[in-house]
C-alpha cells in the first residue's frame, strides 16, 4: 500500500470516476491509475468501485466504507508534513484563500497587507467564486481558508468561525425618490427595478426571504457577483442597488447615496472555515485572527478539536 494508490482512489471519486482526468491531476498515466487502484484492491481482497466493463462506475458498499478511511489517512499524511514544516521553524510557504468577490475586494485588504509584513516569505494565492464553490475548494485541499457567508457552516465537514456581522444598504443616485421615504419600506423598493448579488452571493437569500415573507414581488432586472458591478449599473440609472454596507464608501461613490436597509433585511454573518481535522501552519492562525480579531489561538485550536461550528461573533 501506498501513498499514490490511495490518491488515486480518493481522485477516482473526485473526479466522477473520469481517469483520464484523475491522471492529469496525478501527473501520470490512465494505464498508471487503473493499475494503482488494482493493485491497491487485490492487497485489500475487495473491490473499491464497481465497473462496467473497464470503466468505473461508482463505489462498492466496501468502498463506501474504506474512502473515509482513505481521506483521513491522506489528509494526516499533509497535517504531519505541516508539521513538520511549522516545528521546524519554516515561515515561509503559501497560504490559499477563496472567498468572494466582495470580501476579497473590501474586508481583506488590510488583512492581507499586515499579514504580509508580519510573514514577507509566505505567498498568498485568492481565489474568488461562491460559496459553494469555496466550500469544495476548502474540502478538497485546493484552499487552506474559505471566507463567505453563513453557507459555509452547512458543511459537516467544515469547521467555520462566524468573524463579523454586517448588512445591506440600498443605493440610489443623487436625487432619487426613495432618498425622500423615511424609512424606506420594502413596498417602496418593490416599485423600482433592483440590482443585487446572483443568487448564492453576500447575503442574497436574506433579501429575497424578506420580501418572500412580506409577500412583495421585487422585480430584480440584473444580478452580479461584485458590488463594483451593481453600483455601476446604478450609477447609470438602471434601477435601485442592494449591495453589502462594507461595499460603500460615502468618498468614493461619488455620485450616488446611500440608505439604511437594516431594518428591512436580516444580518448577515461573515464566516472563515477550514476543513475538518486539517492541521493549520502557525501563520495561516496568524491569519484568522488578523481577520477575526477577537478570537485567539488558543480559541482557534479549541474549535478545531471540538470540530463544531462556534457561534460566537467577533467585533
Amino acid at each position: 500500500m501506498n501513498f499514490q494508490q490511495l490518491r488515486s482512489i480518493r481522485e477516482a471519486t473526485r473526479r466522477g470516476y473520469n481517469l483520464t482526468e484523475v491522471a492529469n491531476v496525478l501527473f501520470t498515466s490512465q494505464p498508471g491509475v487503473s493499475r494503482q487502484i488494482r493493485e491497491l484492491e487485490e492487497e485489500l481482497g475487495v473491490d473499491i468501485f464497481e465497473r462496467c466493463g473497464k470503466r468505473l462506475t461508482g463505489l462498492t458498499d466496501p468502498g463506501k466504507t474504506i474512502l473515509p478511511i482513505i481521506e483521513r489517512l491522506l489528509l494526516e499524511a499533509e497535517n504531519l508534513q505541516q508539521a513538520g514544516h511549522d516545528y521546524s521553524g519554516q515561515t515561509s510557504g503559501t497560504l490559499s484563500v477563496a472567498t468572494t468577490h466582495t470580501q476579497a475586494r473590501y474586508a481583506l485588504p488590510q488583512v492581507v497587507q499586515a499579514f504580509r509584513a508580519q510573514f514577507p516569505e509566505v505567498r498568498i494565492a485568492l481565489q474568488q467564486s461562491s460559496p459553494e464553490h469555496i466550500a469544495e475548494w476548502v474540502l478538497s485541499g485546493k484552499a487552506d481558508i474559505g471566507i463567505a457567508t453563513e453557507g459555509l457552516s452547512q458543511f459537516p465537514d467544515l469547521v467555520s468561525f462566524p468573524c463579523y456581522q454586517w448588512n445591506h444598504l440600498i443605493v440610489v443616485p443623487e436625487g432619487h425618490a426613495l432618498l425622500q421615504k423615511t424609512p424606506v419600506k420594502l413596498a417602496d423598493l418593490a416599485a423600482f427595478p433592483l440590482i443585487t448579488y446572483d443568487v448564492g452571493f453576500t447575503g442574497r437569500g436574506h433579501i429575497d426571504d424578506a420580501f418572500s415573507k412580506a409577500g412583495v414581488e421585487p422585480d430584480i432586472i440584473l444580478t452580479a457577483m461584485d458590488s463594483d458591478v451593481i453600483k455601476q449599473y446604478v450609477s447609470l440609472g438602471l434601477g435601485v442597488g442592494i449591495v453589502a454596507s462594507m461595499a460603500f464608501n460615502h468618498g468614493r461613490d461619488q455620485g450616488l447615496r446611500a440608505i439604511e436597509a437594516s431594518h428591512l433585511f436580516a444580518p448577515n454573518v461573515t464566516r472563515l472555515a477550514v476543513r475538518r481535522g486539517a492541521y493549520l501552519r502557525s501563520y495561516a492562525c496568524d491569519f484568522i485572527m488578523g481577520f477575526a480579531p477577537n478570537l485567539s489561538r488558543a480559541q482557534i485550536e479549541e474549535l478545531l478539536r471540538e470540530g463544531n461550528n462556534s457561534q460566537v461573533i467577533a467585533a
